[in-house]
């Protein structure tokens, strides 16, 4: 080769890498004097919030085009530590997991994305997000603890790896991230967050605006002054309310509202969930005429696939396995009335000369005929290995994370009418004596105990526990399952603590379930897995129909498609087409309850709306009435009608364990009284745990049109709410069982979020007993 050739060669060569590192050159965005700057242009996030491991990954590109044909401009997610690392130090990202291709799948079409990493995201999701191994150790969940830092670091270490070079400085298309997730509704430690904003910089996040979200109420708790600050409210909010303090600290920040809660999430054993379309529309476009932005939580929920589900405490209830949220974009990826009242909205807001993207085509959908199971495999029948233990323990400490554990032991010689008691049982437990079902224990009902018949020495006691979700916000996350304490036999008024445990583990993983001994036939009796196969000429999504089934799981080919339990209101299954094939499939169901019918249809419609709950709705037996005549009132006067929490502080401290609040009046001379939350005040002046409040009365509440049921004014969730009934006439009131004795200085009370405040009180008393009040 001579000079003159290799010389223009060389020039060639290096016109190729200026072009290259051009193409791969990027843009920015930072945040601009009251707007965001895309290429230093104003800008305004119009996002959809939608979770990658709630979509199959063949469907990922459908849903991205739906979220962009409603004239959405970025797609804002989280990422969960524990779909990733299932294992300490083994990270999986294939697959459904595959955040990065979600990401560049986004970007393809043309939009940005707003990635929130946690380490904890909340979601309605297993833990929120935190692998459940962390509780084999004596952790202290989202603090400084030395090993849950160490272990944060690890993964957020990993995520950097698959996101960081997706910077849209660096030619991708991720815009903002986010520092842990409305950490003032957990605690005030700065520290602690400063601690995870310094792990999400040194995972390589360092070119796009880091930011923190919390509610308009306590987002000054832990605000770092070098992080982006945005709120979170729901669809009904006073949009001026809820960015009031924000624009006083920083008048000159962008606004954004983080999460813009389209609808709700769905509990077992309650109703069905939803949330008014125009009322969304009617606050997004608030939000636009101002200039602020939002990400709409959810723009499509989908589906919790598997053991995924989490749950909320207190009261402890768990999460259906359906996600649709009563979202724009339905369960299946299907439009919606909402999607079209918001597609004309952002219609409007769009740049000159351009208009919104085509609606993509929904994917077939297609009826199974009923599939009969003739083969099934009961539990107690296909025992796996079992473990030795002197006390019980939780699941935890088996090594099990998910699934069902089975604790069995011998008895000595029992009275009739013994009472065998469990601290603590999580989550939903069935006693067998000798093979015969004793009793059921729901710990969304506090139940703890079941009454023995009179029992021989030696008699076989087995205790059967199903793990729910964990729960998945606040102090409560610390939810470690099966039998956390102990199990004791109350006799002669003596507890007589039970020990020398035989344990069994029922994860939930497939292989485990599908390598079984299914040869049993007819109905059975006891907690079993029921096995069939089926054969399509076509695929297409269907809804599975659960309905002749009790309690238990499914899988499909493999697939872990969710939680059933016949008390609803979810009856269906959400079954993805791109999880069938032609000609034989394989289905099977965990049932601990056992079927009224083995037989499992496929339906072209969902059933997300049967109630089968035989307990009562409210907490007010036929007939009852609360009695205050005698009582003397610890405090009483008027509220201020306005957004946002009031506090009042007695004239002198009270002692007590029930604490009684009675609404006399309303600002707005409805009958209706609404309380959003409330907090008591210890002797210190701060709130009380209310970690084990129970609601033992209240004299009225909406089931009609809503879960507005009282236990909502301590649901920790700020857009939920106690409401009574219009046709039921002041006074109304509520009476908490504080869960123990403790001393009282006041309470706080939040009423709803939406301007006016509707059903505020606005005349009040407040009582509180050390012994139980008169009915």
């Amino acid at each position: 080769m001579n000079r003159i050739t290799s010389f223009i060669l060389t020039v060639i060569l290096l016109i190729s890498c200026a072009a290259n590192v051009q193409s791969q050159s990027g843009g920015t965005f930072k945040a601009g004097k009251n707007t965001f700057l895309l290429n230093d242009k104003p800008f305004v996030i119009k996002a959809a919030e939608i979770h990658y491991p709630r979509i199959p990954d063949a469907y990922w590109e459908q849903r991205i085009e739906m979220c962009k044909s409603l004239g959405m401009n970025t797609l804002c997610l989280y990422v969960f530590w524990n779909l990733h690392e299932q294992n300490p130090d083994e990270f999986d990202f294939t697959g459904n997991k595959d955040i990065a291709r979600f990401c560049r799948l986004a970007q393809k079409h043309g939009m940005y994305v707003i990635v929130r990493p946690g380490p904890y995201v909340c979601a309605e999701w297993e833990m929120g997000g935190l692998p459940w191994w962390l509780l084999k150790k004596d952790v202290k969940l989202r603090t400084l603890d030395t090993y849950y830092m160490e272990r944060v670091r690890k993964f957020m270490k990993e995520i950097g790896k698959q996101l960081a070079d997706l910077q849209i400085t660096r030619g991708g298309n991720i815009i903002m991230v986010q520092v842990e997730n409305e950490y003032g509704s957990y605690g005030t430690d700065k520290p602690y967050v400063s601690a995870i904003r310094d792990i999400v910089r040194e995972s390589g996040f360092t070119e796009v605006p880091l930011f923190q979200c919390d509610w308009s109420s306590n987002f000054t708790n832990n605000a770092l002054d070098d992080l982006l600050w945005t709120v979170n409210f729901g669809t009904g909010a006073n949009i001026e309310s809820q960015f009031k303090k924000l624009k006083s600290l920083r008048p000159e920040s962008p606004l954004m509202c983080s999460e813009f809660w389209s609808g709700w999430f769905d509990h077992w054993g309650r109703k069905h969930e939803t949330r008014d379309g125009a009322t969304m529309v009617a606050g997004l476009k608030d939000m636009l005429d101002q200039n602020i932005s939002f990400s709409l939580y959810m723009t499509h929920g989908g589906t919790t696939f598997g053991h995924w589900g989490g749950a909320n405490n207190p009261a402890y209830s768990a999460m259906c396995s359906s996600y649709d949220y009563d979202a724009p974009i339905s369960e299946a990826g299907w439009t919606t009335p909402k999607f079209w009242q918001l597609r004309e909205l952002l219609s409007k807001y769009v740049a000159p000369g351009e208009k919104l993207a085509d609606v993509p085509a929904a994917y077939p959908v297609i009826e199974i005929p009923a599939i009969k199971f003739e083969a099934a495999a009961p539990l107690f029948a296909n025992l796996p290995a079992p473990k030795k233990s002197v006390d019980i323990k939780p699941m935890e400490q088996f090594n099990q994370g998910w699934g069902t554990i089975l604790y069995r032991t011998t008895l000595p010689k029992v009275k009739a009418g013994t009472t065998l008691l469990i601290t603590e049982m999580h989550d939903w437990a069935q006693i067998f004596v000798n093979g015969k079902l004793i009793g059921r224990l729901d710990r969304r009902h506090g139940e703890n105990s079941v009454t023995l018949p009179a029992l021989k020495a030696g008699a076989r006691l087995d205790i059967l526990v199903e793990a729910m979700g964990r729960v998945n916000f606040d102090k409560s996350i610390h939810d470690r399952k099966g039998i956390t304490e102990k199990v004791e036999l109350l006799l002669n008024g003596n507890a007589v603590n039970l020990k020398n445990w035989t344990v069994y583990n029922f994860p939930v993983d497939y292989k485990f379930v599908q390598n079984k001994k299914y040869t049993a036939k007819g109905k059975q009796t006891m907690p079993a897995y029921y096995r069939a196969t089926f054969n399509l000429k076509e695929t297409g999504d269907t809804f599975l129909d659960m309905q002749t089934w009790g309690k238990g799981m499914v899988w499909v080919n493999g697939h872990a498609m969710g939680r059933i339990w016949e008390i609803g209101p979810q009856q269906t299954l959400y079954m993805p087409g791109c999880w069938l094939k032609k000609g034989e499939n394989e289905i099977i169901v965990l049932d601990l309850k056992g079927p009224q019918q083995a037989i499992v249809k496929g339906l072209k419609k969902p059933i997300l709306d049967m109630l089968r709950e035989k307990a009562p709705e409210t907490h007010r037996k036929s007939g009852q009435k609360l009695d205050l005549q005698n009582e003397t009132a610890a405090a009483q006067g008027t509220f201020t009608l306005r957004n946002g929490w009031q506090e009042v502080k007695f004239d002198k401290q009270v002692q007590g364990r029930y604490f009684c609040l009675e609404g006399l009046s309303s600002f707005d001379g409805s009958n209706i009284a609404s309380v959003a939350e409330l907090h008591v005040l210890g002797a210190d002046g701060q709130p009380l745990s209310r970690e084990n409040w129970k609601i033992l009365y209240a004299d009225s509440e909406e089931t009609r049109s809503g879960n507005r049921t009282a236990d909502k004014i301590f649901d920790l969730q700020e857009s939920t709410f106690w409401s009574a009934v219009d046709n039921a006439a002041y006074p109304h009131q509520v009476v908490i069982d504080l869960g123990k004795d403790a001393v009282v200085t006041g309470f706080r009370y939040l009423p709803r979020a939406e301007k006016g405040c509707p059903g505020m009180i606005k005349d009040y008393k407040v009582y509180v007993k050390a012994g139980a009040f008169k009915y």
